[in-house]
């Protein structure tokens, strides 16, 4: 496997100045995040610098990387070509820098449209993107303490940030995002009404 300087080399090579920043931006919230969930912080910090690998790399080329590597695509990532850096850049990643950890594949593969059951691992990249010191949306401020406050409110808000840009933009929204959703409103209800029916206990 390559060497993180040579991967950072690679990475300035491909991406734009402000997508590498950004890149070493995820990679630093990440590794953050990994040290206070207990993953794998060197772990982390590759994954979150290698996400968008792909992002600035010519549609066609995308296309064929995503369909080359084959995990698990469904017809609105397909159909949206946004979201083809995901599985390009996590095929791209295992054929052409050698990295075979599945954490770290499905990490890239899933940062940008979530699924259901994600891993911890897969989540701390999924947030990390959305908290990284580039990002200045109107809420970012609240997401990152969020983040290493309380992860689950994290994420269910994350998801819902996601899906209303996607509803704004009038775009397709990917199966997996709907099921990561899903199950995040789910514990998101079971969460409020364990909390209300302690509230009332303490009465």
């Amino acid at each position: 496997m390559h060497s993180v300087d040579s991967i950072k080399a690679l990475l300035k090579e491909r991406l734009s100045k402000k997508r590498f920043n950004h890149s070493l931006g995820v990679a630093q919230a990440a590794m953050k995040l990994a040290q206070l969930y207990g993953e794998n912080p060197d772990k982390a910090y590759l994954a979150g610098l290698v996400h968008d690998i792909c992002k600035e790399e010519e549609p066609e080329i995308q296309k064929m990387l995503m369909l080359e590597g084959n995990m698990n695509l469904s017809g609105a990532e397909l159909s949206a070509k946004a979201l083809w850096h995901g599985p390009a850049g996590a095929h791209f990643i295992k054929t052409e820098l050698g990295i075979d950890d599945m954490d770290i594949l499905n990490a890239v593969r899933y940062h940008t449209v979530g699924r259901a059951s994600m891993s911890r691992f897969e989540e701390i990249i999924y947030i990390a993107d959305l908290i990284s010191d580039d990002r200045d949306y109107k809420d970012v401020d609240s997401m990152r303490k969020l983040a290493f406050s309380d992860f689950e409110k994290a994420m269910y808000e994350a998801v819902c940030y996601s899906i209303s840009n996607v509803v704004k933009k009038r775009n397709y929204i990917p199966e997996n995002t709907l099921d990561l959703y899903n199950q995040y409103t789910y514990l998101h209800s079971v969460r409020k009404k364990t909390k209300e029916k302690n509230d009332g206990r303490k009465q």
